[in-house]
């Protein structure tokens, strides 16, 4: 058997762990203070109600900063919980449709289509052929065709339009973002609000589902 090693992430060592005979501190308005006897270091951020954090261990001699330890700790994982919920993970949406849509049915799936796609996730078009309709596949071909062209300045097709037996499907994916564009509360809240309301239609097979 071969043991697997795990990285350890270096500790960050403060105060009376910090065990070499001097350092070089920075006070807590970020000026140089000096090298110090870590004692005497030790001492001064004591007398200002704050730690001596080792900050480059490396350096010869360890550099140590002047701080609040405990609110330093929670700035740092507010801003990586804040930026964890920033990410956004890709999902793939369904609209269905039928070869024969009304002109404001059509709309409406386009609308949320474009909220999805929007939001940053696929979207998958599903068109189902229901008795005779399954001769007459160039309709539904016709109407693939045009969902692309609709949703061209937002999409992609990552899935070219294929048949599999009685449905017809395409997938589409999100552009990416041009240089310099930036994606925030600037958004129309009528997007936002097609978004909200695609989100919680109906029980479908897969989230957002539309039939």
């Amino acid at each position: 058997m071969t043991a697997i090693s795990t990285p350890r992430v270096p500790e960050v060592r403060v105060n009376e762990r910090i065990r070499v005979p001097q350092v070089r501190v920075i006070g807590d308005d970020g000026a140089q203070v000096g090298v110090l006897p870590v004692k005497d270091a030790l001492t001064l951020a004591q007398s200002k109600g704050l730690d001596l954090v080792e900050v480059s261990p490396t350096a010869r001699p360890p550099v140590c900063r002047i701080m609040d330890y405990g609110k330093f700790k929670y700035e740092q994982n507010r801003r990586a919980r804040k930026a964890k919920k920033k990410q956004h993970h890709m999902q793939l949406k369904e609209v269905k449709m039928r070869p024969k849509i009304e002109e404001h049915d059509y709309t409406f799936k386009i609308q949320h289509a474009r909220a999805f796609l929007e939001a940053r996730d696929k979207v998958k078009f599903t068109i189902t052929f229901r008795g005779r309709e399954i001769a007459h596949q160039d309709i539904g071909h016709k109407l693939i065709q045009k969902v692309i062209a609709a949703l061209a300045d937002v999409s992609s097709v990552e899935s070219t339009p294929r048949s599999e037996g009685r449905t017809l499907t395409t997938v589409l994916m999100p552009k990416p973002p041009k240089p310099g564009t930036r994606t925030d509360s600037k958004e129309s809240a009528g997007t936002a609000a097609i978004g909200a309301r695609a989100n919680s239609v109906g029980p479908s097979a897969e989230p957002g589902t539309r039939e």
